[in-house]
């Protein structure tokens, strides 16, 4: 699997809290969107790992396209 799976064409909003640690899923074949469930382990992708500095809600990359991970930079508007 050399390309990530688009598990969305939209961003995922997420509240995060602070302090705690999140795992996004980058092969997009994680059950539990947008973090990571293991799926990738038969894959070349690994999860990126994000600490939260605040209460705030983010919106995390669905489509796993985006140059800016693992928040969304709008790449899934211009998805087939």
């Amino acid at each position: 699997m050399s390309n990530p799976n688009v598990a969305a064409k939209t961003p995922f909003a997420v509240e995060v809290e602070p302090d705690k640690t999140y795992f996004w899923c980058q092969c997009g074949l994680s059950g539990k969107q947008p973090f990571c469930d293991g799926s990738h382990r038969e894959t070349d992708f690994e999860p990126i790992k994000f600490k939260a500095t605040k209460a705030e809600t983010l919106y995390f990359c669905g489509c796993k396209q985006t140059d800016s991970p693992p928040f969304c930079d709008g790449t899934h508007k211009q998805l087939k």
